[in-house]
């Protein structure tokens, strides 16, 4: 049977998060959740709302609703879901 370095072991360790967080980086909008499945709501809770979470995806042309890279369809910028995350 071989022997696993200390080194090959850590690095391991290291490339596997870093490949599963690349494979889910790529996972699209299709692959979202539904509204109701992340108790999406269209206004905030309060100082907590789309426009301030990471996942939030402004609208190009800044006016409107935009998208989120958890939850599909159309999201308002003020709306929250329980997936909210400080920028």
């Amino acid at each position: 049977m071989d022997k696993i370095s200390r080194a090959d072991a850590l690095k391991g360790l290291i490339v596997l998060p870093v490949l599963a967080a690349a494979v889910a980086g790529t996972a699209g909008q299709a692959d979202a959740g539904s509204k109701a499945q992340f108790k999406y709501q269209n206004k905030p809770k309060g100082s907590a709302k789309c426009s301030n979470c990471r996942f939030y995806r402004a609208p190009k042309s800044g006016k409107g609703n935009g998208a989120c890279s958890l939850v599909s369809g159309s999201i308002s910028p003020n709306g929250w879901c329980i997936a909210w995350a400080k920028k």
